[in-house]
């Protein structure tokens, strides 16, 4: 499987998100369909050092046994421990020169929210961008205002041949629009997380 359709079925989640085990959420989202996950273990309420390097390798050994693309939010220690496939980055995380010297053949992934974002960041050095958010979101607070689709539209038609994943907001019922806007994948927390059908859900993303 290439990477543009690893990226088409992204799922981020950490134990933050869950109100219950989130090895047994990925295990069904897995089983289900999605083609990456993202480990995002931040935010109030997430694990650190042991616990959060413990249910990482559950998580990826999930991923690995359904083959699905592993990535991790942030945390280039944990990216080697675990000997993810990726790392993602949002613009205030370490940089993506950095990364990619320490990483030369993982899959990077950068977080875009404006022009401005996109024009000073090194697009040449990533694989992918996240771009967003789409919709307002309820599991990221600190996430920038919804942007639309209008300029993930104009970013694809500028920039056909750069993988694009939208973010933010997105569920079963919108995922089809941006896809359609332009988008080569959708990432979601919540649409999973909160889904009381799993499988349903992904099949719709």
């Amino acid at each position: 499987m290439n990477l543009k359709d690893q990226l088409r079925k992204y799922f981020i989640m950490g134990s933050q998100n869950c109100e219950r085990d989130p090895v047994s959420i990925l295990e069904e989202a897995a089983s289900a369909g999605i083609t990456a996950f993202q480990f995002r273990e931040k935010g109030p309420g997430s694990l650190t050092d042991q616990a959060k390097l413990e249910l990482g390798e559950r998580l990826r050994k999930v991923c690995t046994a359904h083959d699905v693309l592993f990535i991790v939010n942030d945390d280039f220690e944990l990216v080697e421990s675990l000997d993810a496939d990726g790392i993602h980055v949002g613009q205030d995380d370490m940089s993506v020169h950095t990364l990619r010297e320490r990483f030369p053949d993982k899959v990077i992934g950068l977080s875009v929210s404006n022009q401005a974002e996109f024009d000073q960041s090194p697009i040449h050095l990533v694989d992918y961008i996240g771009v967003g958010a789409i919709y307002e979101t309820p599991s990221k607070p600190d996430a920038d205002s919804a942007i639309g689709m209008s300029w993930l539209r104009t970013l694809k038609q500028q920039y056909p041949e750069l993988l694009m994943v939208g973010i933010g907001g997105i569920n079963e019922h919108n995922a089809q629009d941006v896809i359609q806007a332009g988008a080569d994948g959708v990432s979601v927390i919540s649409a999973i997380t909160q889904s009381e059908n799993i499988q349903k859900t992904v099949m719709n993303l």
